[in-house]
């Protein structure tokens, strides 16, 4: 291929549809590779939580607890006042996962939502690989082993090992390499409609399990369309009409069956606008790229510490020599129009995940880069800014298969330079920690005599972003049966005035009192009853009830017995009954 768009070069070449034998192979390959990389998840996965982001393995398994509700019991798609009571939380405005979670919520009930999540990053690594495969080795490539490569390193990248470790969402990707295929056979003649409406489809199934990543292709179509068209114009002003037709067709048909669902989620009860922290704080270093994450066989936890926010944020880190041979494809491949587009198209949403000024090494240069005159623009405030970095991550995976197609002089030093480049970056399994068993009051439905209809069953610490996580967990795991306040969700910060983006509910006196306990070890000078009394009655509490082995849990203790008296030992916690309001 050396100036055509790539639906160009699938139109002349026969399709291969019929299954062999080595794609059976190709995909036992990546679902055994990716229960190696969750096996420690696997055996024990409603006991377990994921180490490298614990907080958002509980996040999921809210999302899952919801879906198993609607199913089961006819809750509200969009919405469930099962959590965060009374306000509830608005559920389009989260990461919901509805197209996952709605069809696995039978799993969720019968066997937990710790399982299902187990499950759905195994199956999103693995199928996100396989599908990258599946279109490059039917669509756009000769070589069965350069569609391997491509769709090994579309599913099992640094990047994608990062997320696994507690982003459900961001490692289910395998609808999204059928969208970019679907765009690109737009340019096709005659299929304005029938191409038109079945990317329109892929859209609507993409925006109930991931919204971000959906924006992140737009985004980056869009500058290879723009970037493709300028370098081939004869070949842009015969498709440009059919292409566009097909993109309004696409609209339209995902503009009507999204239309309630995008209102309910920008406009709706609880939802809200940008995030809790400044585009600054959540950047891609420049010294990232050519390190190895810390999930890799060669990977230092402490460097990939310095040069990532999070560990589940490793959005590039591609080691030294993969970032070579990421360079060494560019240039193998530049004569090609198409590609030469897909590359421009990787760099600019690599630097637009820089942010607005350049860090490199963990240090901020003060160096001003263009996200600085984007970072408030609607949608775009709402992205974490280093996940435009998952971008040019697929984007080497697509030119790595390529040239591993292409190549022609030379083959024996670049497939000495891709094993160089590739086995370092071997994942290791993702850590897991223990989490805080159930008791019986709970796993018996002891709880159920002390917490009546249209009441609450408050765990301490409160269901919270990091303090409450016991809480959140266990309220899941029984899929939201019993109702509970507060916990980690996307909502406003402090409605009605102030809409910005939070990960928890507003606090009250008791929810902050109790934070300063169990996080900061500041017991109170006096506990204010009538406050915390007038915060239960706010949030229905029935019981409250003592996780036992928390930090700090011992002066919780004590607070509680100043507010609420002595507890009672029931089912192997300690609680407190609080009587209905008067």
């Amino acid at each position: 291929m050396t100036g055509e768009p790539a639906a160009q070069v699938a139109e002349r070449r026969p399709r291969r549809w019929r299954w062999r034998s080595i794609d059976t192979v190709v995909l036992l390959g990546f679902l055994g590779l990716a229960v190696l990389v969750l096996g420690r998840l696997w055996a024990d996965p409603n006991g377990r939580v994921l180490d490298g982001n614990d907080d958002d393995h509980g996040i999921f398994l809210f999302m899952l607890a919801h879906a198993e509700r609607v199913v089961f019991d006819g809750a509200a798609p969009f919405v469930t006042d099962r959590f965060n009571v009374p306000v509830g939380v608005n559920m389009m405005a989260n990461t919901s996962i509805l197209a996952l979670a709605l069809p696995l919520a039978p799993l969720t009930h019968f066997l937990g939502g710790g399982v299902t999540v187990a499950l759905l990053i195994t199956g999103g690594l693995a199928g996100t690989a396989f599908a990258w495969y599946w279109v490059l080795s039917r669509h756009l490539l000769e070589s069965r082993l350069a569609a391997w490569i491509g769709g090994l390193w579309c599913g099992f990248a640094p990047a994608m090992i990062s997320h696994a470790a507690g982003h459900v969402n961001f490692v289910n990707n395998y609808v999204l390499p059928f969208i970019v295929w679907q765009v690109l056979r737009l340019a096709e003649p005659g299929r304005v409609r029938r191409g038109g409406i079945v990317l329109g489809l892929l859209i609507v199934l993409q925006i109930f399990i991931n919204e971000e990543a959906l924006l992140f292709t737009a985004l980056t179509l869009g500058v290879f369309a723009v970037a493709w068209a300028a370098m081939a114009r004869d070949e842009a002003r015969r498709v440009w009409r059919h292409f566009t037709a097909g993109i309004g067709v696409a609209a339209l048909t995902s503009g009507v069956l999204l239309a309630y669902p995008l209102w309910y989620q920008f406009f709706g009860p609880g939802n809200y606008h940008g995030q809790p922290f400044r585009p600054t704080d959540y950047v891609t270093d420049l010294a990232s790229l050519g390190a190895f994450p810390r999930q890799s066989v060669a990977g230092s936890e402490a460097i990939a510490q310095r040069l990532s926010v999070s560990a589940t944020e490793d959005n590039t880190f591609f080691g030294p020599a993969g970032l070579v041979m990421i360079l060494v494809a560019a240039v193998v491949l530049w004569r090609s129009v198409a590609l030469r587009a897909t590359t421009i198209a990787g760099l600019v949403l690599l630097l637009m995940s820089f942010g607005p000024k350049l860090r490199v090494a963990g240090q901020d240069t003060g160096i001003p880069l263009p996200f600085g005159l984007i970072s408030h623009v609607p949608v775009i405030d709402l992205v974490s800014v280093t996940r435009f970095a998952m971008v040019p991550a697929t984007v080497a995976g697509v030119l790595l298969a390529f040239a591993a197609d292409r190549i022609r002089r030379r083959r024996r030093l670049f497939w000495i330079g891709m094993v160089l480049a590739l086995v370092p970056l071997a994942p290791k399994p993702l850590p897991v920690v223990q989490g805080i068993p159930m008791p019986e009051f709970l796993t018996a439905g002891t709880w159920r005599q002390y917490v009546p209809e249209g009441r609450t069953l408050v765990t301490v610490p409160l269901p919270d972003v990091t303090s409450g996580r016991t809480g959140q967990r266990w309220a899941t795991l029984n899929n939201l049966d019993y109702p509970t306040p507060r916990g980690y969700f996307m909502g406003p910060a402090r409605p009605p005035f102030d809409d910005t983006g939070s990960w928890s509910a507003p606090h009250t006196y008791t929810s902050r009192l109790l934070l300063n306990v169990q996080m900061y070890n500041r017991p109170p000078v006096a506990v204010d009853r009538a406050a915390v009394l007038a915060d239960l009655a706010y949030w229905r509490a029935a019981v409250v009830v003592l996780v036992p082995g928390v930090r700090n849990g011992d002066l919780l203790r004590t607070v509680l017995v100043g507010a609420l008296g002595e507890p009672q030992w029931v089912g192997g916690v300690e609680i407190w009954r609080v009587p209905p309001e008067e």
